[in-house]
């Protein structure tokens, strides 16, 4: 029986450098999949959605996605904003430069998505930011990183900001390798999918994470299907 109490820190296949590009493609188109079945966007649209009701009609956002990967959830964004009526500059960062190319095919060129490979925190201290989201990408960080990041989306997205990532539990685990064996996905997300769950949070964990960072102010809630989300709103 796997041990889920504390966070696993084991790393995970994807990530590592020896992957081909085209192995790394396969695995994550099958995680955008993943992410449709699972109701991985629900969450995020929804604060989107809120944070356009909540600005007039005439205000572009500029909206940062940091660890994109087949940029599946700026495309989500792209069409809730085009359905609202609404104008948007979506720019993506990956620290993965394999994730760029998958990105790009997968996207409509209509779609006018900035696909940048880095690291986030080298994004120009003039460029402006409203909001920036993260779906997925926290369980692959470090505690000390995630303090870093926490306060790097609250000093730069004016409008705020939304973690979006898994709740580390038992049946979440045992669950997605049932489902993850009979949707035959590909062999990484078969084995990384229970791991990344491993090492992602509690609620208590993401309080003290809130705590160590300063952001008293941050909502956590908790979404189904098992996911922990953290936000800051600030219109």
């Amino acid at each position: 029986m796997v041990n889920l109490r504390h966070r696993r820190h084991e790393p995970e296949l994807m990530d590592g450098e020896d992957v081909s590009q085209q192995e790394f493609a396969a695995c994550i188109e099958d995680l955008a999949r993943v992410n449709t079945i699972t109701r991985a966007r629900p969450p995020t649209l929804d604060f989107i959605r809120r944070a356009l009701k909540a600005t007039p009609e005439s205000r572009i956002l500029t909206i940062v996605d940091v660890g994109y990967g087949a940029g599946d959830m700026l495309q989500a964004i792209s069409w809730l904003a085009a359905k609202e009526g609404r104008g948007v500059r979506l720019i993506g960062f990956d620290i993965n430069p394999r994730s760029e190319p998958v990105a790009r095919r997968l996207a409509t060129a209509d779609m006018k998505i900035d696909f940048r490979t880095g690291d986030a925190f080298t994004m120009a201290a003039h460029e402006p930011v409203d909001i920036v989201i993260s779906s997925l990408v926290t369980h692959h960080m470090e505690d000390g990183d995630i303090v870093r990041f926490l306060q790097w989306m609250e000093a730069r997205a004016r409008l705020g900001w939304f973690v979006n990532d898994l709740h580390r539990h038992w049946l979440s685990y045992h669950g997605f390798r049932v489902l993850a064996a009979a949707m035959r996905w590909h062999r990484f997300v078969r084995h990384d999918g229970p791991l990344s769950i491993a090492r992602a949070f509690r609620k208590d964990d993401w309080n003290r994470l809130l705590r160590e960072a300063g952001l008293p102010r941050a909502r956590l809630r908790w979404k189904f299907p098992f996911r922990y989300c953290v936000e800051r709103a600030q219109w």
